[in-house]
């Protein structure tokens, strides 16, 4: 358990989903906590599952669908270098030079860290944003995902830091 928080309920998985507006463009969507504010709640993340649909194959021309999970808003799917973004995950089709077909590959960023991490991240905000994003495919791609994590109360000194951080960041 992370100091000066106190966990007030068991783990809680939270499914999400989220598909392109239109096929290669960017879409973001917010999953609401439902986190009271007053009480000091926060989410603190256990494990992130992200599953990218597969992109299209389509003869000499590389497609891929990238997906992330964060805490704040983004303009573009993010990656792991990024301190908002819990994880990321994507779904390759190497093509270029190939007449009939390609190489498929997928990113694994999506897993989950070795067992001995006591949580991921903290989430103090009431949401958290996932994003899709493909390229080169003629049908609009998406993504699901699973996050596990249990609510906890936050002593008020490191809910104003958890807070303040997670919003400056933004």
């Amino acid at each position: 358990m992370p100091t000066g928080l106190k966990q007030s309920s068991s783990v809680v998985p939270i499914g999400f989903g989220v598909s392109e507006s239109a096929a290669n463009t960017f879409t973001q969507a917010s999953v609401d906590l439902n986190l009271s504010p007053l009480d000091r709640e926060v989410f603190v993340v256990l494990s992130i599952n992200l599953d990218p649909f597969t992109p299209d194959a389509v003869p000499s021309t590389d497609t891929k669908v990238e997906c992330s999970l964060t805490t704040t808003q983004q303009t573009a799917v993010q990656n792991l270098s990024n301190s908002n973004c819990l994880a990321a995950s994507g779904n390759f089709i190497k093509a270029a030079g190939f007449v009939d077909s390609g190489v498929p590959f997928q990113s694994l960023g999506s897993e989950t860290p070795p067992a001995n991490l006591d949580y991921i991240g903290i989430i103090a905000t009431n949401d958290f944003f996932i994003q899709v994003k493909g390229s080169g495919n003629g049908a609009a791609k998406g993504m699901d995902g699973k996050l596990y994590g249990y609510r906890a109360v936050a002593d008020a000194s490191i809910y104003a830091a958890l807070v303040q951080s997670e919003v400056l960041s933004a």
